[in-house]
């Protein structure tokens, strides 16, 4: 007679990979234009090899923690809250445990840079968004929502939703400052003379 919580069988399990292997292997897709890849599909947690360099202005917002593991070279965070910017450092070999809802900007400035991502899939009407901040007041200019299913597919669809619009779409209506889209040197330059916690020692 079998029990009621008894444990499912067990369809089918990978063989464990070789993670420096498969890094050498897929270095072609962790640098621009790419810069990211994922190493398991169909799974109920979403690991990805992120590289640099890439540098953004779009702030996610993720339902569920993150887990990052910067296991070469260094990035950081911009975490938006409550109108101000600030920057968490992500030096080599630092692990962070980034609460869900916390609104954040990878900045992967330093080529060849290497961080391992580690998120939860996204159920059927649980939604993310990507926000876009004013660098000089911190006001929220746009936000785009979406039912993720590919962070390598979905998230450039998203960035191109607000970066094609026209600059009178781009302006924030709280100071009026226009959004600088894809610019993003000049939006980072701005935003550090606005707050001085996002600048880097």
């Amino acid at each position: 007679m079998s029990s009621t919580n008894s444990v499912p069988a067990l369809d089918h399990y990978s063989q464990p990979l070789n993670f420096d292997h498969w890094v050498s292997s897929n270095a072609h897709l962790l640098k621009p234009p790419v810069g990211n890849q994922q190493i398991w599909k169909n799974s109920d947690l979403i690991c990805t090899v992120v590289g640099g360099p890439n540098q953004r202005t779009d702030f996610h917002v993720d339902p569920y923690e993150e887990y990052f593991h910067q296991f070469k070279g260094n990035a950081s965070l911009l975490i938006a809250d409550r109108g101000k910017i600030e920057r968490v450092h992500l030096r080599e070999g630092d692990v962070f445990l980034l609460p869900a809802y916390v609104r954040h900007s990878p900045q992967r400035p330093e080529a060849g840079s290497l961080c391992t991502v580690i998120e939860r899939s996204r159920p059927v009407g649980v939604i993310d968004a990507f926000e876009w901040y004013c660098a000089q007041c911190g006001g929220l200019v746009a936000r785009r929502e979406l039912q993720l299913q590919s962070i390598v597919e979905d998230l450039p669809k998203a960035f191109s939703s607000f970066y094609d619009t026209t600059e009178d779409e781009r302006k924030c209506s709280h100071c009026g400052t226009v959004h600088t889209g894809r610019d993003w040197a000049s939006w980072h330059q701005l935003c550090g003379q606005s707050f001085v916690k996002t600048l880097m020692p």
